[in-house]
């Protein structure tokens, strides 16, 4: 395999797609499940999907807030601005926040949803087989692991629909976290007192009151087990779906450590991943929409045991995801139907 032909695989061949503006059809507050608890909008999606035609492939997204915050859906209307125009559609998807429900409640609602939107792929025009999820921060932790744990019993839950898959062909990871316990260790100098300040924190990740501990429902020191169930490094295979990492050395609250690990976890069990690390970055996702915050960006490649360098590979703007989905979609469809014929 050359580093090539892997870059043509990872971002597909030929140019990005130029989407034109189109018509939205932009459905809000639907329920994928009860809410829990009752004033609780952790179980609500917004649908972003081209008015007309279909069916689209479909982007899972949910924002990151530390656990905190059961509106994460509403990040999806800047992935819309860009996904709709190039021909898909997108979910704004919401999970309980670590005040209302502990892990693995918010495994359950992400894997809810999707299951929902499978289930309801038909009536909204969209492609049942072709599902990417992403997020930022805790987000993408969210998007992480629903992408590693699909069909998994341990993790199913029994939350709304229950019946159709939880997998998705797909993943985009934005600096989120994988293991707990690991964050302390790689902070960038000065980082810790920084977080602590800004959180009300004596003892940053490892704290009793830190993000972490309050998703675990307790100090994670404590929560050995739970927070090993919680790192997506523990359910990474070698069938996973591919998956796009995106993390900023210069980042104060999440350091980039913890997309190296899993990153090493998907070459070692040889899954498939990109991997772009970007020196200067911190806590953000600018380099979206401006390239110039990417770079120095260093990419590297993973797949079936082999991986390397793309040292020309773009910078991971919006385009930059699009093409790595479009490819992994793609790629995924491919798989299931030589699968099917075998």
């Amino acid at each position: 395999m050359t580093i090539q032909s892997t870059a043509a695989d990872f971002l597909a061949a030929g140019e990005p797609v130029q989407g034109s503006e189109v018509e939205v059809e932009r459905l809000v507050d639907l329920a994928y499940a009860p809410p829990q608890p009752e004033d609780g909008r952790g179980h609500l999606l917004d649908l972003y999907v081209p008015a007309g035609g279909g069916p689209y492939p479909l982007a899972i997204w949910t924002s990151g807030s530390a656990f905190r915050s059961d509106e994460g859906k509403q990040g999806a209307a800047e992935v819309a601005a860009f996904l709709n125009p190039a021909g898909y559609a997108v979910a704004g998807v919401s999970v309980r926040a670590s005040g209302q429900a502990v892990f693995p409640a918010q495994v359950h609602d992400v894997k809810a949803a999707v299951r929902w939107l499978r289930a309801n792929a038909t009536r909204h025009r969209l492609d049942a087989d072709r599902f990417a999820v992403m997020g930022n921060s805790s987000g993408g932790w969210v998007a992480t692991m629903a992408a590693l744990t699909g069909d998994v019993p341990e993790l199913e839950g029994e939350v709304g629909v229950v019946g159709p898959s939880s997998r998705v062909q797909a993943a985009v990871d934005l600096y989120g976290p994988t293991d707990f316990l690991q964050m302390d260790a790689h902070m960038p100098p000065g980082a810790r007192e920084e977080f602590n300040a800004l959180l009300g924190l004596s003892d940053c990740h490892d704290d009793p009151r830190s993000p972490e501990s309050l998703l675990m429902g307790g100090p994670i020191r404590e929560r050995r087990e739970a927070v090993t169930l919680a790192n997506p490094v523990t359910h990474v295979t070698a069938g996973m779906p591919p998956l796009l990492i995106v993390h900023g050395r210069a980042d104060r609250l999440v350091p980039e450590h913890q997309s190296v690990l899993l990153f090493e976890a998907v070459a070692a069990r040889n899954g498939t991943a990109l991997f772009y690390s970007i020196p200067e970055l911190g806590h953000e996702h600018s380099f979206l929409t401006d390239p110039a915050r990417a770079e120095g960006h260093v990419t590297m490649w993973t797949r079936a045991g082999q991986r390397g360098l793309l040292p020309q590979a773009p910078p991971p703007t919006w385009e930059t995801v699009e093409r790595f989905v479009r490819a992994a979609l793609g790629s995924h469809a491919a798989r299931d139907d030589e699968a099917a014929t075998a």
